[in-house]
């Protein structure tokens, strides 16, 4: 298996069937497409898959979507889901690179070392002809031992903090359009516009027919929006999916992440203490 963040189709093929290796399903889609990937995976997934769904494993006491699970929680359904302790993890979906940096970013932070993302997702394995099956699926529940690292996360006062000080950029990966405050936000009661002092990155930039950029043109692309990779990077978006993409990103380009904003612009842009800017830099 792969030694950094990926694993291709033929590396994924290859072990598939291996009874230490699991492959997770982490297909997400935003309501206004009105797709579903539970739905979606039982009629179709990569053999012996299992589906992860982030709006149900996950805080649903917080009133933010789908914040980080809490451990015990995170520790009953990864079981139920026949993924335990001393695994190794790939994880797709169907978009080719969306929900799956989300999920990585979740293992990853409850101390889970071989976490893989399927490089192209369920698009290039279906395009190469290889197999699928449907149906639900049955694992054999698993003891997973969850070991949270609260550095991957970052809470809002950590984002005041680093906005006030300059201690980090703070990156949000949301549509330029939803950014400056031209467009209205997908979820309603939530104001237009962006974190002053933060800097926009949209998660378009850094993915290509489904695959993140390579190092050198996610460097290249780091450096046109003015974010120094050498400097501490919180990443955001709209509510903490694609500013998984952009962590995966910073991390693929030599960067360091100083962790993510669970609870990005469902959380900032809902509350009346939060300052919006809007406009163009």
């Amino acid at each position: 298996m792969p030694t950094h963040n990926f694993c291709t189709t033929d590396e994924l093929a290859a072990e598939l069937g291996d009874p230490n290796l699991r492959v997770i399903d982490a297909s997400w889609h935003l309501p206004p497409t009105g797709r579903y990937g539970a739905s979606e995976f039982r009629q179709a997934h990569i053999p012996g898959a299992v589906f992860f769904d982030i709006d149900t494993i996950a805080d649903t006491e917080s009133g933010l979507p789908h914040m980080l699970p809490k451990p015990e929680a995170l520790a009953k359904e990864m079981g139920l889901l026949g993924l335990g302790d001393g695994m190794r993890f790939v994880i797709y979906d169907a978009l080719g690179l969306f929900a799956a940096a989300r999920v990585w970013w979740t293992l990853r932070a409850y101390g889970v070392k071989e976490v893989f993302i399927l490089e192209g997702g369920l698009p290039k394995w279906v395009h190469e002809g290889r197999p699928l099956e449907s149906g639900d699926a049955h694992p054999r529940p698993r003891v997973f031992t969850p070991r949270l690292d609260e550095s991957f996360v970052a809470s809002l006062d950590e984002v005041r903090e680093a906005l006030a000080t300059g201690s980090a950029q703070v990156v949000d990966a949301r549509p330029a359009d939803r950014f400056c405050g031209e467009a209205p936000e997908p979820r309603p009661g939530l104001k237009s516009g962006h974190m002053p002092g933060s800097l926009n990155l949209p998660f378009v930039d850094i993915v290509e027919h489904g695959r993140l950029k390579s190092p050198e043109a996610l460097k290249a692309t780091f450096a046109e929006h003015k974010i120094d990779l050498m400097k501490p990077i919180i990443t955001s978006c709209g509510s903490g999916v694609s500013a998984a993409i952009l962590a995966l990103a910073v991390e693929e380009a030599g960067g360091k992440v100083e962790g993510l904003y669970d609870g990005s612009w469902a959380e900032w842009g809902g509350r009346d203490d939060c300052p919006v800017a809007t406009g163009r830099a």
